[in-house]
Protein backbone atom coordinates (compact mmCIF):
# COMPACT_ATOMS: atom_id res chain seq x y z
CA UNK A 1 0.00 0.00 0.00
CA UNK A 2 1.33 3.39 -1.01
CA UNK A 3 1.44 5.84 1.90
CA UNK A 4 0.62 9.46 1.16
CA UNK A 5 0.43 12.56 3.33
CA UNK A 6 -3.38 12.56 3.18
CA UNK A 7 -6.11 10.03 2.49
CA UNK A 8 -9.81 10.70 2.99
CA UNK A 9 -11.00 7.14 2.38
CA UNK A 10 -10.63 5.83 5.98
CA UNK A 11 -12.60 8.83 7.26
CA UNK A 12 -15.26 8.32 4.60
CA UNK A 13 -15.62 4.69 5.59
CA UNK A 14 -16.23 5.76 9.19
CA UNK A 15 -18.59 8.64 8.37
CA UNK A 16 -20.23 7.36 5.18
CA UNK A 17 -23.75 7.07 6.59
CA UNK A 18 -23.72 10.65 7.86
CA UNK A 19 -22.20 12.03 4.65
CA UNK A 20 -24.78 10.29 2.47
CA UNK A 21 -27.56 11.43 4.79
CA UNK A 22 -26.31 15.00 4.34
CA UNK A 23 -26.59 14.59 0.57
CA UNK A 24 -30.08 13.14 0.89
CA UNK A 25 -31.11 15.99 3.19
CA UNK A 26 -30.17 18.57 0.57
CA UNK A 27 -31.59 16.69 -2.41
CA UNK A 28 -34.89 16.27 -0.59
CA UNK A 29 -35.06 19.85 0.63
CA UNK A 30 -36.42 21.46 -2.53
CA UNK A 31 -33.69 24.12 -2.57
CA UNK A 32 -30.26 23.39 -4.03
CA UNK A 33 -28.62 26.85 -3.93
CA UNK A 34 -28.27 29.19 -0.90
CA UNK A 35 -30.78 27.25 1.13
CA UNK A 36 -31.16 26.19 4.73
CA UNK A 37 -27.94 24.17 4.84
CA UNK A 38 -25.79 27.17 3.83
CA UNK A 39 -27.63 29.51 6.22
CA UNK A 40 -27.33 27.06 9.11
CA UNK A 41 -23.66 26.31 8.50
CA UNK A 42 -22.83 30.02 8.24
CA UNK A 43 -24.48 30.67 11.61
CA UNK A 44 -22.98 27.62 13.31
CA UNK A 45 -19.46 28.24 12.01
CA UNK A 46 -19.62 31.90 13.09
CA UNK A 47 -20.92 30.85 16.51
CA UNK A 48 -18.02 28.39 16.94
CA UNK A 49 -15.71 31.41 16.64
CA UNK A 50 -17.85 33.72 18.75
CA UNK A 51 -18.48 35.99 15.77
CA UNK A 52 -21.68 37.53 14.46
CA UNK A 53 -21.52 36.91 10.73
CA UNK A 54 -20.55 34.02 8.47
CA UNK A 55 -20.69 34.07 4.67
CA UNK A 56 -20.17 30.83 2.78
CA UNK A 57 -18.29 31.07 -0.51
CA UNK A 58 -17.08 28.66 -3.15
CA UNK A 59 -13.42 28.34 -2.12
CA UNK A 60 -10.73 29.75 0.12
CA UNK A 61 -9.09 31.85 -2.60
CA UNK A 62 -12.29 33.76 -3.26
CA UNK A 63 -12.85 34.03 0.48
CA UNK A 64 -9.65 36.09 0.69
CA UNK A 65 -10.39 38.19 -2.39
CA UNK A 66 -13.99 38.96 -1.42
CA UNK A 67 -13.02 39.65 2.20
CA UNK A 68 -10.38 42.15 1.08
CA UNK A 69 -12.91 43.86 -1.17
CA UNK A 70 -15.51 43.78 1.59
CA UNK A 71 -13.01 45.47 3.92
CA UNK A 72 -12.60 48.29 1.42
CA UNK A 73 -9.23 47.35 -0.07
CA UNK A 74 -8.88 48.86 -3.54
CA UNK A 75 -6.77 48.13 -6.62
CA UNK A 76 -3.30 49.57 -6.10
CA UNK A 77 -3.41 49.24 -2.31
CA UNK A 78 -0.65 47.28 -0.61
CA UNK A 79 -1.33 44.21 1.53
CA UNK A 80 1.45 42.92 3.79
CA UNK A 81 1.69 39.14 4.00
CA UNK A 82 4.22 36.27 3.77
CA UNK A 83 5.74 34.30 0.91
CA UNK A 84 5.85 30.99 2.81
CA UNK A 85 2.23 30.13 2.13
CA UNK A 86 0.09 28.38 -0.43
CA UNK A 87 0.09 30.49 -3.59
CA UNK A 88 -3.70 31.16 -3.40
CA UNK A 89 -3.12 33.57 -0.51
CA UNK A 90 -1.19 35.84 -2.84
CA UNK A 91 -3.19 34.98 -5.97
CA UNK A 92 -6.26 36.40 -4.22
CA UNK A 93 -4.48 39.67 -3.37
CA UNK A 94 -3.31 40.01 -6.95
CA UNK A 95 -6.71 39.06 -8.40
CA UNK A 96 -8.45 42.03 -6.79
CA UNK A 97 -5.76 44.40 -8.03
CA UNK A 98 -3.87 44.97 -4.79
CA UNK A 99 -0.11 44.58 -4.40
CA UNK A 100 1.30 41.91 -2.06
CA UNK A 101 4.23 43.06 0.09
CA UNK A 102 6.21 40.29 1.77
CA UNK A 103 7.88 40.11 5.15
CA UNK A 104 10.00 37.17 6.23
CA UNK A 105 9.03 34.41 8.63
CA UNK A 106 10.41 33.20 11.93
CA UNK A 107 12.70 30.19 11.77
CA UNK A 108 11.22 28.73 14.95
CA UNK A 109 7.61 28.29 13.85
CA UNK A 110 7.56 29.36 10.14
CA UNK A 111 5.00 32.10 10.91
CA UNK A 112 5.03 35.79 9.96
CA UNK A 113 7.83 37.67 11.69
CA UNK A 114 5.65 40.40 13.17
CA UNK A 115 8.74 42.42 14.12
CA UNK A 116 9.30 43.13 10.41
CA UNK A 117 5.82 44.43 9.61
CA UNK A 118 6.20 48.02 10.80
CA UNK A 119 9.12 48.62 8.42
CA UNK A 120 7.06 47.31 5.49
CA UNK A 121 4.23 49.82 5.97
CA UNK A 122 4.09 52.59 3.35
CA UNK A 123 1.60 55.28 2.44
CA UNK A 124 -0.10 52.73 0.17
CA UNK A 125 -0.49 50.02 2.82
CA UNK A 126 -4.12 49.32 3.61
CA UNK A 127 -4.13 45.82 5.10
CA UNK A 128 -2.12 43.12 6.83
CA UNK A 129 -2.83 39.50 5.96
CA UNK A 130 -1.24 37.12 8.49
CA UNK A 131 -1.33 33.42 7.58
CA UNK A 132 -1.98 31.01 10.44
CA UNK A 133 0.22 28.40 8.84
CA UNK A 134 0.39 24.61 9.23
CA UNK A 135 -2.05 24.69 12.14
CA UNK A 136 -0.90 27.35 14.58
CA UNK A 137 -1.53 31.03 15.10
CA UNK A 138 0.43 34.16 14.37
CA UNK A 139 0.71 36.49 17.37
CA UNK A 140 -2.05 38.96 16.54
CA UNK A 141 -1.41 41.48 19.35
CA UNK A 142 1.40 43.47 17.66
CA UNK A 143 -0.47 43.41 14.36
CA UNK A 144 -3.62 44.82 15.92
CA UNK A 145 -1.53 47.61 17.50
CA UNK A 146 -0.04 48.47 14.11
CA UNK A 147 -3.48 48.37 12.51
CA UNK A 148 -4.85 50.81 15.06
CA UNK A 149 -1.88 53.15 14.71
CA UNK A 150 -1.89 53.20 10.90
CA UNK A 151 -5.63 52.71 10.28
CA UNK A 152 -5.12 49.37 8.56
CA UNK A 153 -7.42 46.41 8.12
CA UNK A 154 -6.42 42.92 9.20
CA UNK A 155 -7.64 39.83 7.37
CA UNK A 156 -6.65 36.53 8.94
CA UNK A 157 -5.93 33.65 6.55
CA UNK A 158 -7.25 30.69 8.54
CA UNK A 159 -7.27 28.11 5.75
CA UNK A 160 -4.84 25.89 7.69
CA UNK A 161 -5.94 26.67 11.24
CA UNK A 162 -9.56 25.68 11.85
CA UNK A 163 -9.95 25.54 15.62
CA UNK A 164 -6.38 26.59 16.39
CA UNK A 165 -6.04 28.87 19.40
CA UNK A 166 -3.57 31.33 20.84
CA UNK A 167 -3.90 32.04 24.56
CA UNK A 168 -7.36 30.51 24.34
CA UNK A 169 -8.51 32.78 21.48
CA UNK A 170 -9.58 30.90 18.37
CA UNK A 171 -7.91 31.77 15.07
CA UNK A 172 -9.99 34.17 13.00
CA UNK A 173 -11.70 35.97 15.85
CA UNK A 174 -9.20 38.81 16.39
CA UNK A 175 -8.84 40.69 13.09
CA UNK A 176 -11.43 42.66 11.16
CA UNK A 177 -12.32 39.55 9.14
CA UNK A 178 -11.09 36.02 8.54
CA UNK A 179 -11.00 33.81 5.45
CA UNK A 180 -11.31 30.02 5.45
CA UNK A 181 -10.87 27.20 2.97
CA UNK A 182 -12.73 23.90 3.26
CA UNK A 183 -10.66 22.12 0.62
CA UNK A 184 -10.89 18.38 1.42
CA UNK A 185 -7.45 18.16 3.07
CA UNK A 186 -8.21 20.87 5.63
CA UNK A 187 -8.77 20.32 9.33
CA UNK A 188 -12.43 20.99 8.55
CA UNK A 189 -12.64 19.71 5.00
CA UNK A 190 -15.55 19.37 2.60
CA UNK A 191 -16.01 16.71 -0.08
CA UNK A 192 -15.11 19.27 -2.73
CA UNK A 193 -14.34 22.98 -2.69
CA UNK A 194 -15.71 25.49 -0.22
CA UNK A 195 -14.79 28.55 1.79
CA UNK A 196 -16.12 31.16 4.19
CA UNK A 197 -15.58 34.66 5.51
CA UNK A 198 -16.22 35.50 9.16
CA UNK A 199 -16.50 38.95 10.70
CA UNK A 200 -18.15 40.83 13.55
CA UNK A 201 -18.77 43.83 11.29
CA UNK A 202 -22.20 43.90 9.64
CA UNK A 203 -21.14 46.31 6.89
CA UNK A 204 -18.28 44.02 5.87
CA UNK A 205 -20.53 40.96 6.04
CA UNK A 206 -23.21 42.59 3.89
CA UNK A 207 -20.61 43.61 1.32
CA UNK A 208 -19.13 40.10 1.09
CA UNK A 209 -22.61 38.58 0.88
CA UNK A 210 -23.39 40.79 -2.10
CA UNK A 211 -20.01 40.21 -3.72
CA UNK A 212 -20.44 36.41 -3.67
CA UNK A 213 -23.73 36.85 -5.56
CA UNK A 214 -22.75 39.10 -8.48
CA UNK A 215 -23.08 42.26 -6.35
CA UNK A 216 -26.82 41.70 -5.91
CA UNK A 217 -29.06 42.08 -2.89
CA UNK A 218 -32.20 41.07 -4.74
CA UNK A 219 -32.21 38.78 -7.73
CA UNK A 220 -31.35 40.42 -11.03
CA UNK A 221 -30.40 43.83 -9.51
CA UNK A 222 -26.71 44.63 -9.04
CA UNK A 223 -26.41 47.28 -6.31
CA UNK A 224 -22.64 47.69 -6.09
CA UNK A 225 -19.44 46.97 -7.99
CA UNK A 226 -20.08 43.62 -9.69
CA UNK A 227 -18.91 40.61 -7.74
CA UNK A 228 -18.63 36.92 -8.50
CA UNK A 229 -20.76 33.82 -8.61
CA UNK A 230 -19.00 32.55 -5.46
CA UNK A 231 -21.69 30.74 -3.50
CA UNK A 232 -21.03 27.85 -1.14
CA UNK A 233 -22.78 24.74 -2.44
CA UNK A 234 -25.70 23.42 -0.38
CA UNK A 235 -24.38 19.85 -0.34
CA UNK A 236 -20.95 20.93 0.86
CA UNK A 237 -22.54 23.19 3.48
CA UNK A 238 -24.62 20.34 4.89
CA UNK A 239 -21.59 18.03 4.98
CA UNK A 240 -19.61 20.77 6.73
CA UNK A 241 -22.41 21.22 9.28
CA UNK A 242 -22.09 17.56 10.23
CA UNK A 243 -18.30 17.67 10.31
CA UNK A 244 -18.20 20.89 12.34
CA UNK A 245 -19.74 18.93 15.23
CA UNK A 246 -16.70 16.63 15.07
CA UNK A 247 -14.08 19.35 14.60
CA UNK A 248 -12.74 19.22 18.14
CA UNK A 249 -12.44 15.44 17.87
CA UNK A 250 -10.53 15.77 14.59
CA UNK A 251 -8.16 18.21 16.29
CA UNK A 252 -7.60 15.90 19.26
CA UNK A 253 -6.82 13.03 16.88
CA UNK A 254 -4.31 15.15 14.96
CA UNK A 255 -2.64 16.24 18.19
CA UNK A 256 -2.34 12.61 19.31
CA UNK A 257 -0.71 11.66 16.00
CA UNK A 258 1.69 14.59 16.33
CA UNK A 259 2.60 13.55 19.87
CA UNK A 260 3.35 10.04 18.62
CA UNK A 261 5.64 11.40 15.90
CA UNK A 262 7.42 13.57 18.44
CA UNK A 263 7.98 10.65 20.77
CA UNK A 264 9.22 8.32 18.04
CA UNK A 265 11.40 10.79 16.11
CA UNK A 266 12.55 13.16 18.83
CA UNK A 267 15.97 11.53 19.09
CA UNK A 268 16.73 11.89 15.34
CA UNK A 269 18.26 14.88 13.58
CA UNK A 270 14.96 15.86 12.01
CA UNK A 271 13.80 19.28 13.16
CA UNK A 272 10.29 18.60 14.43
CA UNK A 273 7.50 21.19 14.65
CA UNK A 274 7.96 23.80 17.34
CA UNK A 275 4.81 24.93 19.14
CA UNK A 276 5.02 28.60 20.04
CA UNK A 277 4.19 29.27 23.72
CA UNK A 278 0.51 30.08 24.07
CA UNK A 279 -0.43 28.27 20.88
CA UNK A 280 -2.74 25.28 20.58
CA UNK A 281 -1.43 23.64 17.39
CA UNK A 282 -4.01 21.70 15.33
CA UNK A 283 -1.45 20.14 12.93
CA UNK A 284 -3.06 20.70 9.58
CA UNK A 285 0.24 19.34 8.32
CA UNK A 286 3.17 17.91 10.26
CA UNK A 287 6.13 19.81 8.83
CA UNK A 288 9.68 18.70 9.60
CA UNK A 289 13.09 19.92 8.39
CA UNK A 290 16.32 18.33 7.27
CA UNK A 291 19.22 19.68 5.15
CA UNK A 292 19.11 16.49 3.05
CA UNK A 293 15.38 16.67 2.48
CA UNK A 294 15.48 15.68 -1.18
CA UNK A 295 17.61 12.58 -0.46
CA UNK A 296 15.19 11.54 2.26
CA UNK A 297 12.14 11.90 0.04
CA UNK A 298 13.79 9.97 -2.77
CA UNK A 299 14.78 7.09 -0.50
CA UNK A 300 11.35 6.92 1.15
CA UNK A 301 9.83 6.14 -2.24
CA UNK A 302 11.53 2.73 -2.08
CA UNK A 303 9.35 2.08 0.97
CA UNK A 304 6.29 3.11 -1.07
CA UNK A 305 5.99 6.32 0.94
CA UNK A 306 5.35 9.50 -1.06
CA UNK A 307 5.51 12.65 1.01
CA UNK A 308 4.82 16.30 0.29
CA UNK A 309 6.63 19.64 0.56
CA UNK A 310 4.64 22.60 1.88
CA UNK A 311 5.98 24.60 0.10
CA UNK A 312 8.94 23.95 -2.24
CA UNK A 313 8.83 27.37 -3.92
CA UNK A 314 8.20 30.57 -1.97
CA UNK A 315 5.59 32.67 -3.72
CA UNK A 316 8.01 35.54 -4.40
CA UNK A 317 10.35 33.10 -6.22
CA UNK A 318 7.67 31.83 -8.61
CA UNK A 319 7.77 33.16 -12.16
CA UNK A 320 4.14 34.19 -12.03
CA UNK A 321 5.07 36.79 -9.41
CA UNK A 322 8.33 38.00 -10.98
CA UNK A 323 6.58 41.32 -11.60
CA UNK A 324 6.82 42.04 -7.86
CA UNK A 325 10.58 42.42 -8.23
CA UNK A 326 11.83 40.30 -5.32
CA UNK A 327 15.37 39.05 -5.81
CA UNK A 328 17.01 35.88 -4.42
CA UNK A 329 18.04 36.56 -0.84
CA UNK A 330 15.30 39.11 -0.18
CA UNK A 331 13.52 36.77 2.25
CA UNK A 332 16.39 34.65 3.58
CA UNK A 333 14.57 32.59 6.20
CA UNK A 334 11.71 31.77 3.84
CA UNK A 335 14.14 30.77 1.09
CA UNK A 336 16.33 28.63 3.36
CA UNK A 337 13.41 26.72 4.83
CA UNK A 338 11.97 25.99 1.39
CA UNK A 339 15.05 23.84 0.76
CA UNK A 340 14.56 21.73 3.90
CA UNK A 341 10.90 21.36 4.89
CA UNK A 342 8.63 18.42 4.13
CA UNK A 343 5.49 16.90 5.60
CA UNK A 344 4.81 13.54 7.20
CA UNK A 345 1.35 11.96 6.82
CA UNK A 346 -1.25 13.73 8.95
CA UNK A 347 -5.01 13.18 9.00
CA UNK A 348 -7.35 12.13 11.84
CA UNK A 349 -7.97 8.63 10.54
CA UNK A 350 -4.27 7.84 10.04
CA UNK A 351 -3.91 4.39 11.56
CA UNK A 352 -1.23 3.44 14.07
CA UNK A 353 0.02 0.77 11.64
CA UNK A 354 0.50 3.25 8.80
CA UNK A 355 2.14 5.75 11.13
CA UNK A 356 4.46 3.03 12.41
CA UNK A 357 5.43 2.21 8.83
CA UNK A 358 6.32 5.85 8.22
CA UNK A 359 8.26 6.17 11.48
CA UNK A 360 10.22 2.98 10.82
CA UNK A 361 11.06 4.02 7.25
CA UNK A 362 12.11 7.54 8.25
CA UNK A 363 14.36 6.21 10.98
CA UNK A 364 15.97 3.72 8.62
CA UNK A 365 16.55 6.35 5.93
CA UNK A 366 18.05 8.79 8.41
CA UNK A 367 20.41 6.13 9.67
CA UNK A 368 21.82 5.64 6.16
CA UNK A 369 22.50 9.29 5.32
Amino acid sequence: MTVRVWNYLPEYAEERADILDAVETVFGSGQLVLGESVRSFEAEFADYHGLAHGIGVDNGTNAIELALRGLGIQPGDEVITVSNTAAPTVVAIDAMGATPVFVDIRESDYLMDTDQVAAAITERTRAILPVHLYGQCVDMAPLMELAATHELRILEDCAQAHGARRNGVVAGSTGHAAAYSFYPTKVLGAYGDGGAVLTDDKETADAVRRLRFYGMEDRYFVVQTPGHNSRLDEVQAEILRRKLRRLDTYIADRQAIAARYASALGDTDLVLPSVTPGNDHVYYVYVVRHPRRDDILARLKSYDINLNISYPWPVHAQTGFAKLGYQPGSLPVTEALAEEIFSLPMYPSLSADVQDKVIHAVREVLSTL
